[in-house]
């Protein structure tokens, strides 16, 4: 298992870098991509429950929300927010009567800005920077993935050696304390680590930054976890070996990029 994990990363990790590296269009293309493969994986696992959400309209609100991140603006913002909830709430009534109507749109709704809304920080951190360049919101958008990528290995390798003690067994049956603490350390350091090198980050800055991302990023886990234990799956699909679907790769990262957006743009300035 841990083999296939490495290879997989091994011919994601290059991808990842060329598109952190480009930036602009190209990383926003690829994020649609990424989400709506996630959003079809989510979806799909609401069929056999009798749920309809609209993969169509989540596909486009997450394009609308990555577009606006290129050209942030209080008002265009409301202005998809506002037609994102009016329009989903108007395809769902023009479809014909079926069960959990309601549901469904939340659905619709929830998942597009699950994962378009947060997705969106991804390009506000990389434009940080001119595309294709190696400044600023290139070295930041690097650390989010770096520091997430630590702290979740971390996590995997500590509880898998010493893990005992199961610390939420209704959300996630294999996640311990042991391996929850020893990926909190190991993304508390990376942040300090990397922080320092690739952006001269203060070590108390770095620390700070550390623990609010070692905090979130299991979170990012459990909120997929939630879902995937209500429809009793392992992992949303199999697309890539030995890390399940797209929304498995993608969970911790969701919760982290915002966070290291927010602390960059309001704490650091």
């Amino acid at each position: 298992m841990l083999r296939t994990r490495v290879l997989s990363a091994a011919v994601l990790i290059p991808l990842v870098a060329v598109v952190t590296y480009a930036g602009g269009w190209i990383l926003s293309a690829v994020l649609w991509v990424v989400a709506v493969r996630a959003v079809y994986e989510f979806f799909h696992l609401l069929k056999g429950a009798g749920y309809r959400p609209s993969f169509v309209a989540s596909a486009l609100i997450i394009a609308a929300l990555l577009v606006v991140a290129r050209f942030p603006n209080r008002t265009l913002l409301g202005l998809v927010v506002t037609v994102s909830v009016i329009g989903t709430l108007m395809e769902q009534m023009l479809r014909a009567p079926a069960d959990h109507a309601t549901e469904s749109w939340a659905l619709t709704l929830g998942a597009a800005f699950w994962l378009g809304w947060l997705l969106s920080h991804f390009s506000l951190l990389r434009d940080l920077a001119p595309p294709f360049s190696f400044g600023a919101g290139t070295r930041w958008l690097a650390l989010v993935f770096l520091v997430t990528w630590i702290n979740d290995t971390g996590a995997y390798l500590v509880g898998k050696t010493w893990g005992r003690h199961r610390c939420c067994p209704y959300l996630s049956p294999h996640k311990t304390w042991e391996g929850t603490v020893g990926g909190w350390g190991c993304g508390l350091l990376a942040t300090a680590l990397l922080g320092d090198w690739l952006v001269g980050m203060p070590w108390g800055h770095g620390l700070a930054l550390g623990a609010l991302v070692a905090t979130v990023a299991p979170f990012g886990d459990l909120a997929k976890s939630m879902v995937k234990r209500q429809w009793n799956v392992k992992d949303f699909s199999a697309l890539i070996p030995g890390h399940g679907g797209m929304f498995d790769r993608i969970d911790s990262l969701l919760f982290v990029a915002p966070v290291v957006y927010y602390y960059v743009t309001l704490v650091l300035g």
